[in-house]
């Protein structure tokens, strides 16, 4: 008994002192930071640090300052008057804010007031809803005030029935002053009803204090037209897409310089993310994907000059840039992250071409687990072109061993797939559970080129479907991957993925999971928000009997279509106040699977949205993700 207690004793030993692997619990509990920005002093980083109370259900928030040359944080109990605020006037008399208004009558007691407990809601056109709140005569407005009488603000956009900042996720980088504080520039979508949900046209308004008039200053682009920005000589600057209907077009920066429009990216082949001017006014240093990466480049300023625009790649490395925060001398200070790191601030000498690390958030939390391992794998697709699958390998990973292996299939349908770091796709968690990730580059994502990203449009079904398979069939050569034991999963446009390669993927996979995915291209058209995003990506809408794209996307790229090929076990989550993808959409294929024989498990989240932001929600998605996981794989 005695030698059987100090075997005991000494293997409880070697476990506290064994390194970890990363679990949901352990997820949870990681920081998440924020910048905020440099202090007014040019000495100091601003920056917030969210961690998830999962007994209170909600991110508790901390504030710290933090020199610009690296030291130890300090934490401050605010920080409303450390960074300068973008939005007091130049010359300090005013402050631009922004809030709901209640400007035209939906609801029943709206136009009936003596029946005070009616819920009837009445439209007489689309966007009666999006994302995940019902429109009820509602909109955001920019105001402005006196510093010194703020309660007399007066509203820029009084009786209009528009947004600004955007809704659902604008905030106040949609409005700034003009160089002398003259004028107020903003964005907005100036469209209501059913003109609002088949269009992408936002513009750039700029009103006139004095004269209270507006104008708008982009009203020869049909499409986005967002992020003003002032450039360190007053010139505007902003982000812009040309196509109306579009929303994954490519995203170019234009400075209006002494009256002429110069598009700074035009000639290169790629799509802005965001943006910032140097100091000195002759750069601009923007962000973007590219090749599975987010990195920040430059490109100069010429002015009218006849000096050539050239953008040239400033980072490299298999991590992401997310976020240029400012500058300090000849460094850039930003944020940065990889698929094992959570965004941490670092400094980029931009002469040296050297990085230091600057907050150490989660570093004691990183120091206790072993973390995956992620390679680059480069495989040919089915029509000869090269594309980047990024491989997670388990922590301790054995090529002796084989393992279970998971297809991840991105949402958007056209957006990155980078070293970014999710916290719920989160492939170091998923490798930590013993799997590998196979995560493709497939048609569709930015950081390949534009004839890359647009590739996907109209095509839902193709050529991206093939891209999978390809992905999964060259990783699944390697001895040390159970082809026995394939598994596939997404959200979004990577939850339709899942749903279509359940009917063509001819016994490949043991298991499926769709988050948030879209079964039926017939019921998302008629229940979706963004009607302008389905115009697009599937030439028009399903009663078009006339028009061969629609046709095909309807029909052949359906995957309600494909459901008599079903056999294999899949798990399907939702939100209930999803209005993207609303919650038709899981139940039709839940229903349909159930009625088949299936093996299928349905998850809904009533009060999520596309998303599951709440941390107890978010840990039984974990939970019951890797469970399933279990039992079927």
């Amino acid at each position: 008994m005695k030698k059987l207690l100090i075997l005991t004793l000494g293997m409880m030993g070697l476990t506290s002192t064994a390194q970890e692997t990363l679990n949901p619990d352990i997820l949870w509990k990681l920081g998440r930071l924020s910048p905020i920005g440099i202090s007014k002093d040019g000495k100091n980083i601003v920056y917030k640090v969210a961690t998830p109370s999962i007994d209170e259900n909600k991110l508790n928030s901390k504030y710290y300052i933090l020199p610009v040359n690296g030291g130890i944080p300090t934490e401050v109990p605010d920080v409303k008057n450390l960074v300068a605020d973008k939005n007091v006037s130049p010359d300090g008399k005013y402050i631009l804010s922004h809030k709901e208004v209640k400007v035209a009558k939906v609801l029943g007691k709206d136009f009936y007031p003596e029946l005070k407990k009616s819920e009837a809601q009445i439209y007489d056109g689309l966007d009666y809803r999006h994302w995940d709140t019902w429109n009820d005569g509602s909109h955001n407005h920019v105001f402005y005030a006196e510093n010194t009488d703020k309660a007399r603000a007066i509203d820029i956009m009084k009786d209009e029935p528009f947004d600004a900042p955007q809704k659902p996720f604008g905030g106040d980088e949609d409005y700034i002053w003009s160089h002398d504080g003259s004028k107020i520039i903003y964005v907005s979508k100036k469209k209501a009803g059913t003109a609002y949900a088949i269009s992408t046209n936002t513009d750039l308004y700029e009103y006139d204090i004095a004269s209270k008039t507006t104008r708008n200053l982009t009203e020869n682009n049909p499409g986005y037209d967002t992020h003003p920005t002032l450039s360190p000589t007053g010139d505007l600057s902003w982000l812009q897409m040309k196509r109306d209907g579009y929303e994954a077009d490519k995203n170019d920066i234009i400075v209006r310089h002494k009256g002429i429009d110069i598009n700074l990216t035009a000639a290169w082949d790629g799509t802005v993310d965001s943006f910032k001017w140097s100091t000195d006014g002759k750069k601009v240093y923007f962000i973007a994907a590219v090749d599975g990466t987010r990195q920040l480049f430059e490109v100069n300023f010429p002015g009218l000059t006849k000096i050539a625009v050239r953008v040239t790649q400033i980072t490299n490395g298999d991590f992401d840039v997310t976020e240029l925060i400012g500058f300090n001398g000849n460094t850039a200070i930003v944020t940065r992250t990889d698929m094992n790191h959570a965004p941490e601030i670092y400094a980029y000498d931009l002469k040296k071409k050297s990085w230091k690390q600057l907050t150490t958030v989660n570093n004691e939390s990183y120091g206790k687990l072993t973390l995956s391992k992620t390679e680059r794998r480069y495989v040919t697709t089915t029509d000869g072109k090269k594309m980047l699958v990024w491989v997670i390998l388990p922590p301790n990973f054995d090529k002796n061993k084989k393992y279970p292996t998971l297809l991840y299939c991105q949402g958007g349908p056209q957006s990155a797939l980078t070293q970014s770091y999710s916290f719920r796709w989160n492939f170091s968690l998923m490798a930590s559970q013993g799997y590998i990730i196979v995560a493709p580059n497939r048609r569709g994502m930015p950081g390949h080129g534009v004839q890359w990203n647009e590739a996907i449009s109209k095509d839902w079904g193709g050529q991206v479907m093939d891209d999978y398979l390809s992905a999964i069939d060259d990783v699944a050569k390697e001895s040390y991957v159970d082809k026995t034991r394939l598994g596939a999963v997404g959200a979004s446009y990577g939850g339709y993925s899942v749903f279509y390669l359940a009917g063509i993927h001819k016994n490949r996979f043991k298991t499926f999971i769709s988050h948030c995915g879209v079964y039926n291209l017939e019921s998302m058209y008629g229940t979706t928000e963004e009607v302008f995003f389905n115009n697009w990506d599937h030439g028009g809408a399903y009663w078009e009997t006339n028009n061969p794209v629609a046709q095909k996307a309807y029909n052949q790229f359906n995957p309600i279509k494909l459901i008599n090929n079903w056999n294999t076990p899949i798990l399907i989550i939702q939100g209930g106040k999803d209005y993207r993808v609303p919650i038709g959409q899981g139940q039709e294929a839940f229903q349909a699977a159930q009625l088949k024989g299936i093996k299928s498990r349905f998850m809904l989240f009533p009060e999520e949205n596309h998303w599951v932001t709440k941390p107890q929600n978010a840990l039984v998605w974990q939970r019951e993700f890797f469970k399933w996981l279990n039992e079927t794989l």
